[in-house]
Formats: C-alpha cells, structure tokens, sequence
C-alpha cells in the first residue's frame, strides 16, 4: 500500500512539472550552449500562442481576411538543415546582418510549427500595414526590414497593450511616446494610430543608430533603452558587436534580436514551409477629412452610411469614438464613399453633433446668498446673542481673540525663524514658477 501512494505521488509530481514546463515553455524558451549550460531566454510577447486570439478578435481579421483553398498548406513544416537554413538568411537583401546560430534556429522552429496559424493571419494583416510602414522607414532612411519588428512587438494588432503598458503596433511606453511627438490623453492615444506610430518608430530607430553606430545594438535598444546596452558594453570590456555583449543583457533583449531576425525569415520564406497566407479582400480605398470640432462616431455612422466597427478599425487612435477636433485639427480616416458624404454634409453633421453630444461651455451657478439675506431680523439678533454668549462664556471677546490668534501666529514665525511676509512672498514666487514652466 505504502509503495502504491508513492508511485501515485511521484507521478502527481510528474504530471505537475509537465504542466508547469507546458505553462513555461510559452513565455520562455531554454537554450543549451555549447558547454552544456542551460539559459532560459524570455519571449517577446508577440509570441505568446495567446496573441492568436487577439488576431482573430480583430475587425479586420473577421471581415477582410479568408483562408486560401487553392494553396496547398500541411499543418507540419518540412525539415532542412542549419546550412539550408544560414544560406537563406545570407541571401536575404538586408543591411541589418541576419547571423544564424542555434538561439535564432529555436525561434525559427516556433514561428514555423506552433506559430503556423499566426504566421499565416499575419502574413494576411501585413496587407494592410506593410505599405505604412515601408514608407515612414523610407523617409527617415533606415532599413527597410525593420518593418518586421511589429511582427515581434505586437503581432501587427494595433490595439495590443502590453503587461507593463507599452501600447500599439510598435509598442511606445507612455513617456517615450510622448518624447516623439504622440498624443496620449483621455480622448486620442497615437501609440494605437498606425500613421503616426510609424512615423515616430522610425525617428526613434533612427536616433538610436545614431548613438550606437550598429543596428542590431539600435534594435536591442529598442527593447530595452539604451542605458541597458551601454551598461551591456561597459560590462563586456567595451565591446559593440550584439553577440559579445549579449550574456550582459536583460533576459528579454536576449531574445529580442533573434526573434527579429527569425520573423524576418519566416515571413520571407513561409511558402518553403507550407505556411499559407490568408487572402486579404481589402476594403475600398480610403482618404482622410481634417475636422476643427468635436465629432462623434455615432454621428459619422449616420450621416456617412459607414459601420462604426469600420470607423474604430480606420481610426484606432479615438479611445472614446470621439475625434477631438476642438482640442487641435483631427484627421478621420474613412473609405472614399463616405469622404465624399461627408463632404456634401459636413454643416449639418457638425450642428447635428454639437446639439446632441456638444458639452455645455457656462454652466450657470445658483446664488443662495438671496435666499440667506431673507432671514428675519429675529434670527439674525438670535444668531447675534448666541455669538455673544459663546464670548462671553469663554472670557473673551472678538478683539481678544483676534489679537490671540496674531500672538500665536508671531510666535510661530518666531519658532521656524521666517517672517509672514516671506512665506507670501515665497507662496507667490512658487506659483508664479509654476505656470512660467507650465
């Protein structure tokens, strides 16, 4: 009986660390060097098999994109060898150096067996930003594969948010948004807007060549800031190739840069294995209207015969469905159709939005003073004798009092060795500070 409950125990403990291993093997992967050292790096959180659910979610997804029966696809991926697989990576026309080494085959191998039905709804959605993005890379000149990085950051949902805040396709913390320009308050978030977002990625990509000389070390430090990687440097003896100071890095970064470089692979060369894309039936061409007041998407909806879901999916900055054109001129993006409606109508959709969801510019405040001055002379003489008996009960009057209260005050001042006048003037100076630097 003993030996059953420990054959019974030791294999609750054994199906308890499968499951902690299937639990962890999502978030991390664990890698064997050549010393036989085990490392676990952590996973970007693009990769987590979660995020297929939030790219079906999307409205995009629902409506625009359809698997493809005429490509022939397996739910398994075609063995090759590292050779095969370095070659590929070397004909890649890339200037960001695309190095292969068993960290970056682990990736691969996740992108294209587990990863196969992300792969292929990415593949579909990069329809919709892989032109946005190509251009806003192109005017700030730098590499054009660094389009692939929002496929780590956030599986190309724009709405993706991730545990410590960064938000949007290229995942912006709120401060370094707000550092290149973004717009984040109560009403618009540019981090979700994929326009503007892309615009500041690349500035932002930009100046971190700038710093460092090399794009691997600019894309680590994408992930993790630059004060990470310089303090990867110092700690490596002064090295500036990726790879040296890489056992330096926090835990995520380490696997940052080969997750990159396995996205840019895989999205290259999915048809090697069997991945198909899903068909993208794109919605009619789009344009954008400024507006200088308030407009609601409901209103949008009934005037421009345009679904609401549409309108978030073309305008995911609007946290509220509200574009806040009061605040600064506002662009709203819509299919051409609607531009055109909204153009023919855009008085009577602006009186009909300001008189059913404008907000209210004075709000009139009720004076009771008029009430209180109606008091009867009988209540202000009752209200006289009690203040006079309260005095006279504590044995001493309104002066006494008063000059009381003064003593107290100089006494005070005395103690903490300032004058009254100081401390206003002091207050005021504050202040005044204040709204120079506001």
């Amino acid at each position: 009986m003993k030996k059953i409950k420990l054959y019974l125990i030791a294999a609750a403990a054994a199906l308890t660390s499968a499951v902690s291993y299937a639990q962890n093997d999502d978030f991390e992967i664990i890698f064997t060097d050549d010393g036989s050292q085990q490392e676990m790096i952590n996973v970007p959180e693009a990769l987590y098999l979660s995020e297929v659910d939030s790219l079906l979610q999307l409205y995009h997804t629902q409506l625009y994109l359809v698997e493809d029966d005429g490509c022939v696809s397996s739910s398994s991926s075609p063995d090759y060898t590292s050779q095969q697989i370095e070659e590929r990576l070397r004909r890649m026309p890339t200037t960001i150096d695309m190095a292969y080494n068993p960290i970056v085959k682990q990736f691969i191998d996740r992108y294209v067996t587990r990863m196969r039905k992300s792969v292929s709804l990415m593949l579909g959605s990069s329809n919709f930003y892989m032109p946005i993005f190509e251009q806003a890379l192109e005017s700030y000149n730098v590499p054009i594969e660094l389009k692939y990085l929002p496929v780590i950051e956030s599986a190309l949902n724009p709405k993706a948010v991730s545990r410590v805040g960064a938000t949007g396709l290229w995942q912006f913390m709120l401060a370094t948004g707000k550092q290149y320009g973004l717009r984040v308050n109560s009403l618009v978030d540019d981090r979700r807007d994929p326009i503007r977002s892309s615009y500041a990625a690349a500035r932002l990509l930009r100046d971190l060549y700038r710093i460092f000389g090399d794009w691997t070390l600019a894309i680590a430090a994408y992930n993790c800031g630059p004060q990470n990687v310089n303090k990867a440097i110092r700690r490596s003896g002064g090295s500036r190739d990726y790879w040296t100071i890489y056992p330096y890095l926090p835990s995520e970064t380490r696997g940052y840069v080969p997750a990159f470089i396995a996205a840019n692979y895989v999205m290259t060369y999915y048809c090697e294995h069997n991945i198909c894309p899903m068909l993208t039936n794109l919605p009619e061409r789009t344009d954008t209207v400024v507006v200088n007041k308030n407009v609601s998407f409901s209103t949008l909806t009934k005037f421009c015969d345009i679904d609401i879901n549409l309108l978030r999916e073309l305008n995911p900055q609007y946290r509220r469905d509200l574009v806040n054109g009061l605040t600064e001129p506002s662009t709203i993006r819509m299919p051409v159709s609607a531009i055109n409606k909204f153009v023919e109508q855009e008085d009577s959709i602006m009186a009909y939005d300001a008189s059913r969801h404008g907000r209210s510019s004075y709000v009139a405040v009720e004076d009771k003073s008029s009430k209180s001055s109606g008091k009867s002379s009988s209540t202000q003489r009752s209200s006289h004798s009690a203040n006079s008996y309260a005095t006279n009960r504590y044995g001493r009057n309104g002066r006494a009092a008063s000059s009381s209260a003064a003593n107290s005050a100089q006494t005070a001042t005395s103690r903490y060795g300032r004058s009254s006048k100081y401390n206003s003037q002091s207050s005021t100076g504050y202040r005044s500070k204040r709204g120079r630097r506001g």
